[in-house]
């Protein structure tokens, strides 16, 4: 078939042009008839024709003929309304190709010709397209146009509605500006046809495709009005007015705008109009009740003196910024005299607001603000009006901090320094505890100025933390003043750490030398915080004491000059518990081990405190247990606190903590002393290491607990780390889990199993280990006395294996196979929990272990499936066991994945609710929660069998602490249940009432 065939057979497109079977020559030829025609509908047909091909071939166009092509097009610009939206589509796809030159009069053309008012939003938004299209490839040849195209664009743009041609639009006027397009006299012109839609008021209309919010507007207009300061004499005025708008969004808008403009400002734009900005500022944080409207209104000022402090002046020029303070100043000051009345605190964020803006300001305004709040604290006698002036100077204090090291002849503060340590000092000694936190506060703050405190504030210092921290009976003082006493150390830095030996000796015992005798060390005053020997004899009453104490070396022991003086401390004490000499108990070994594991985190980001607490703490912590077990025997009471599983347990995230971060080098020189320690008794690495036996964890029934401490290192190493006889190691972790008769014992060697095996290289030596472990166990788990030990070894490994994505299922089909066993049914159940919870002390990725991403919806996926079957085909003695591993799957997966999958298992759990295990109700209840909130359509359709089910559960003796979950949303449920109080229905409000006074009831006793 010809050309003229098919295109009479209108079945001429893009792909015709594409493949080569015509040409765009032969195409405008065979629509002759149709762009010649008189009825402007027909003309528009054919140019719509021409101008779909150009969008699909328009790179396959030559120069000439994309000449020809625009030139035709431009005329066409003059030709019927009905026909211009083709012709826009045509030159959108030639614009990239226009020849050189063409650009301006194709714009010259559109400007005159086209009424874009007039025309549709696709079509107006096309035109916005050419306009930006130009703008990005004939950038200088629009420029030579001069400020007429600005002009045309305004015409353009004038009175357009559509938020999606406003983004572009908002868009093509920054560029102007940005590069640097000629405006001439029409700055005031494009300022109106923008500013127009200040501030934006838009709401998206529901399920809205384009997706453009109010805030998409908001930001795009604030974009182009800050973009330039000619607009400064405009928009200031406007923002004024819509500052003393009504509505709070306009207040808003207009501030956060003016923020913006202010980078961009300088003294000339805003000198006219800094009365008026600043008089609206003040009114609105004088008055207003929003929290967001008065931030805002603090910000702005912040930028207003920002910006007027980075002015340079002319030596004839006057200086704003001063006149500008004075103001604020003016308006302020007076209002910080009167604690007691509301402006106060206004007062003091606006001068606050202001003095953060620079440095010129900050200390312009402190030069008389704080000689003012100083003479009002000593000037007022009352504890709630010292504690209001105390807070207001706080807050220039920490102003202070953004600016370093100030030289004493420019700042205010170092020539204040006197009466401000004063005022600190007596506010950390009034009775009022509100008081002395703030006190506390501020004293952290000027340990944080370089400089500033002075030896001997520097020893008051010390002495009011000790006195708060050790000695202040009020927990509200203490407890702050141990946290900001580590605070305080890293902020004073070396000056603190220095000055120590001269400090006075708080507490100090006989046996401890004074500052400047021999054996004093740096940092002294730390240690002698401890009560002596002496001391401890009325342990009663030093309990409380010594607690601080611990919390005080911790929280100070931030650096490693101060770790090096304070982990022998602890550890010293340590020593005393295990010789017997000290009244402790098992809790005051557990609280020094909390102490160290504080210090342990601590140090994790410095290598070299970490590799000296390491050192220092793991080795000992080791020869104290080791000490400890081999005593037990001999001399029963002796260090028998070591040995507790607490004490233990207590022990074992501290040598984690320890290991975690160590480099591998270390690590690998740490694990080639330990591990020995354990397989063969080499103690030479341990400090006092004259033993009176050998040391066989694997073989002494008095020494197996420690094993717990062998899996605190070896699984807290990275795994590149090599351990030496590993397979060794895991066949006596083996052996010991399986036969010990400890629990305690028996359950650490199987997690120290787990946690190696995890970590273990695929390949053939992990199979043979894991084959090992299943003929370890499956003996074990058929009978025998210590079928328990052989699950919870049975659980520990398949977690590793879990975690890991380790595709050896044969353990999971064992404890799917448990469920149905009577006597371990309850515990492989429970156990299911275990297989999804995060372990706080092995396999968790702090200690390097193998957890892949995802791993709980796996396990979801591949094992809930067996247990509803095996649930269905379960006998009803057993499928509690099967409920209960649901429920903690379920339990345990992510939020949104459990509100997806519970409608498909919702039957199942509806039958859960009628077990008469407590730990399946109250699972199931926890399941079904966020899916009666978040998936009430679901819920509606089993309503009749949830109030039910749940009334039943309202008498079972298993629901005696059902209420606690309920409380976090009784007050919301009460506050929701008061609108239907009000409905029209009479059951609808006797219903309501009801329900109500339940909830009201919620939590009381009795409940």
């Amino acid at each position: 078939m010809t050309f003229e065939g098919e295109f009479k057979g209108g079945r001429v497109d893009g792909f015709g042009v594409k493949d080569g079977s015509w040409t765009v020559l032969q195409l405008v030829e065979a629509l002759g008839s149709c762009l010649e025609n008189t009825d402007p509908r027909a003309r528009g047909r054919g140019i719509q024709l021409l101008s779909q091909v150009l969008l699909e071939c328009h790179s396959l166009l030559q120069e000439k003929e994309v000449l020809h092509l625009v030139l035709f097009y431009e005329n066409r610009l003059q030709d019927h309304h009905l026909v211009i939206p083709s012709v826009l589509q045509g030159l959108r796809a030639l614009v990239s190709l226009c020849p050189p030159g063409l650009a301006v009069s194709v714009l010259k053309a559109i400007f005159q010709e086209v009424h874009v008012q007039s025309l549709l939003q696709l079509d107006r938004h096309t035109v916005y397209s050419i306009i930006t299209n130009f703008m990005a490839t004939r950038e200088e040849e629009l420029k030579g146009l001069g400020a007429d195209f600005t002009f045309g664009f305004i015409q353009v743009m004038d009175g357009e509605k559509d938020p999606r041609n406003l983004l572009v639009a908002f868009q093509i006027v920054r560029d102007l500006i940005a590069k640097n397009y000629a405006l001439g006299p029409f700055v005031e012109e494009l300022f109106e046809v923008t500013s127009c839609y200040f501030p934006i008021d838009f709401t998206p209309p529901p399920n809205d495709p384009h997706g453009i919010q109010r805030e998409d507007l908001i930001l795009s207009l604030r974009a182009v009005l800050a973009s330039t300061p000619q607009f400064a004499e405009f928009l200031l005025p406007l923002l004024i007015e819509k500052m003393d708008s009504d509505l709070q969004s306009a207040k808003l808008d207009s501030l956060q705008t003016l923020t913006a403009c202010c980078a961009i400002y300088g003294q000339k734009e805003l000198q006219e109009f800094l009365p008026s900005l600043w008089s609206s500022l003040r009114r609105e944080v004088f008055q207003t009740a929003s929290e967001k409207v008065e931030a805002e209104c603090l910000t702005a000022l912040h930028a207003l003196s920002a910006c007027l402090s980075r002015s340079v002046l002319s030596s004839d020029a006057e200086d704003l910024l001063d006149s500008f303070l004075s103001s604020i100043l003016q308006d302020c000051r007076h209002h910080l005299c009167e604690p007691d009345m509301k402006l106060v605190w206004p007062s003091a964020k606006l001068l606050q607001a202001a003095a953060g803006a620079s440095l010129r300001t900050y200390h312009r305004l402190t030069r008389s603000v704080l000689p003012l709040l100083l003479e009002q604290y000593t000037k007022h006698s009352q504890s709630s009006q010292r504690r209001t002036i105390l807070e207001m100077l706080l807050g220039f204090l920490e102003l202070q901090q953004k600016w370093g090291h100030v030289e004493e002849d420019e700042s205010a503060l170092l020539s204040l320094r006197a009466p401000v340590c004063s005022v600190v000092f007596s506010a950390l000694t009034d009775p009022s505890v509100q008081l002395q936190l703030v006190g506390i506060r501020a004293l952290t703050v000027l340990g944080s100025l370089q400089g500033f405190l002075s030896p001997p504030d520097l020893e008051l210092v010390v002495d009011h933390l000790i006195r708060l921290a050790l000695h202040e009976e009020d927990s509200q003082s203490s407890c702050p003043a141990v946290v900001w006493a580590g605070s305080l150390e890293l902020g004073l830095g070396w000056s603190f750490r220095a000055s120590a030996p001269r400090l006075p000796r708080h507490g100090l015992g006989p046996e401890c030398p004074r500052a400047g005798e021999p054996g004093c060390r740096p940092n002294a005053p730390l240690r002698c915080a401890f009560p002596s020997e002496r001391d401890e004899e009325r342990s009663q009453d030093l309990r409380s004491l010594r607690q601080r104490c611990l919390q005080a070396l911790a929280a100070v022991s931030t650096h490693t000059s101060i770790v090096r003086e304070t982990v022998p401390v602890l550890l010293q004490h340590l020593r005393k518990v295990q010789k017997g000499n000290a009244a402790g108990s098992a809790q005051e070994v557990v609280s020094v081990c909390q102490s160290l594991h504080r210090v342990a985190l601590q140090c994790q980001q410095d290598a070299e405190g970490c590799w000296y607490f390491h050192q220092a703490a793991v080795p000992c912590l080791l020869a104290m247990a080791v000490q400890a077990a081999m005593q037990e025997s001999a001399h029963p009471l002796l260090g028998k606190a070591l040995l507790e599983e607490d004490v233990l347990a207590a022990m074992v995230p501290v040598i984690s903590a320890a290991t975690t971060h160590l480099s591998p080098e270390l690590a690998a020189q740490s694990v080639s002393h330990v591990v020995p320690l354990f397989l063969d008794g080499e103690v030479s690495f341990l400090p006092q290491n004259s033993f009176p036996c050998s040391f066989q964890p694997f073989c002494l029934e008095a020494q197996r607990r420690l094993v717990a401490l062998l899996m605190a290192f070896v699984c807290s190493l990275p795994r590149n780390v090599a351990i030496p006889q590993q397979e060794r190691l895991l066949r006596e972790l083996l052996a010991l889990s399986c036969s010990c008769n400890c629990p305690f014992a028996a359950t650490t060697a199987a997690k120290c199993f787990a946690g190696l095996v995890n970590k273990h290289p695929a390949g053939q030596q992990l199979d043979e280990i894991l084959q090992l472990a299943v003929n370890r166990m499956e003996p074990g788990l058929a009978e025998g006395p210590r079928r328990v030990q052989a699950l919870t070894l049975l659980l520990w490994v398949t977690k590793a294996l879990v975690l890991r994505y380790h595709p050896l299922t044969l353990s999971l089909s064992q404890l799917l196979g448990l469920l149905g066993d009577a006597e371990l049914g309850p515990a492989a159940a429970d156990g299911f929990s275990l297989l999804m919870a995060e372990s706080p002390d092995v396999l968790h990725k702090g200690c390097h272990a193998d957890v892949r991403i995802m791993f709980r919806q796996r396990f979801f996926t591949d094992n809930v499936p067996k247990l509803v079957q095996g649930f269905h085909g379960a006998g009803p003695d057993v499928k509690a066991n099967y409920l209960k591993g649901l429920s903690h799957v379920l339990n345990h997966l992510p939020k949104p994945v459990l509100v997806t999958e519970l409608p498909t298992l919702l039957s199942l759990l509806l039958e859960a609710l009628s077990c008469s295990d407590r730990v399946v109700q109250l699972s199931t209840l926890s399941c079904l929660q966020p899916l009666l909130l978040e998936a009430p359509q679901i819920m509606s359709l089993h309503v009749d069998t949830l109030v039910t089910k749940f009334l039943s559960l309202t008498s079972s003796p298993a629901m005696v602490l059902v209420s606690a979950p309920l409380l976090p949303y009784k007050a919301r449920v009460i506050r929701a249940l008061a609108k239907p109080l009000d409905d029209k229905k009479r059951l609808v409000r006797k219903e309501a009432v009801a329900a109500r006074g339940e909830w009201f009831l919620v939590g009381s006793p009795g409940r």
